[in-house]
């Protein structure tokens, strides 16, 4: 009986956030946001993210923590999303969150001569070199989990991956859970990298 009062109430808390965002402001809003996702989610240029279909708790997380970045607190440094996330308030960014999530997420395909060094890897992993399986956390079609906050990565843009990589690799990102992803992308290669990148737009 307590957990259903329980789920009642967080339900009736997660609804009322969304409520307390005006659909007007929260259109205007993403619209700014459409300058580089689109008005769909799906990315003007390779280099930024596709957002739509991408798991809500992840999208909230990176707001917060542009935010927190801009702020002198632990986040995700990055002058451009943390002007933009500067202004939005928590319901604002719980809003965007679910609105981008619903939107249909964007569908890629993976080139042939990238599979014989990505798919090992993202199935796999490596043992020798101590490198986690990418399917651990972002499951078989990469759709990420939801719950655990791992991020959808199947058709993102291979760009932008690469970069994310890159980043997570020399330490200039560094918003990850206990260090996963800078501990896999400290053992990647170039190669592995760019090999990664553009397997991911096919996973789903």
């Amino acid at each position: 009986m307590k957990n259903v009062i329980l789920a009642c109430v967080m339900g009736l808390l997660a609804s009322t956030s969304v409520q307390a965002v005006d659909q007007a402001a929260l259109e205007q809003t993403a619209l700014t946001c459409s300058a580089c996702h689109g008005q769909n989610g799906h990315a003007i240029m390779d280099i930024y993210p596709n957002i739509a279909g991408q798991n809500s708790k992840y999208l909230a997380k990176q707001l917060r923590e542009f935010k927190a970045a801009m702020t002198g607190g632990t986040g995700r440094v990055d002058p451009v999303m943390g002007g933009m996330a500067m202004g939005l308030s928590e319901e604002m960014i719980v809003a965007l969150s679910d609105y981008y999530e619903a939107m249909p997420a964007k569908t890629g395909t993976t080139p042939e001569n990238v599979i014989e060094i990505a798919k090992p890897l993202y199935i796999g992993g490596d043992i020798e070199r101590k490198i986690a399986a990418c399917v651990a956390c972002h499951g078989p079609r990469g759709n990420g989990q939801e719950l655990s906050g791992f991020p959808k990565i199947s058709g993102q843009n291979a760009d932008y991956l690469k970069k994310q990589l890159e980043m997570f690799r020399d330490g200039s990102r560094d918003n990850d859970l206990n260090g996963m992803m800078r501990d896999v992308a400290a053992k990647l290669t170039d190669a592995e990298i760019d090999a990664l990148s553009k397997y991911l737009g096919g996973l789903h």
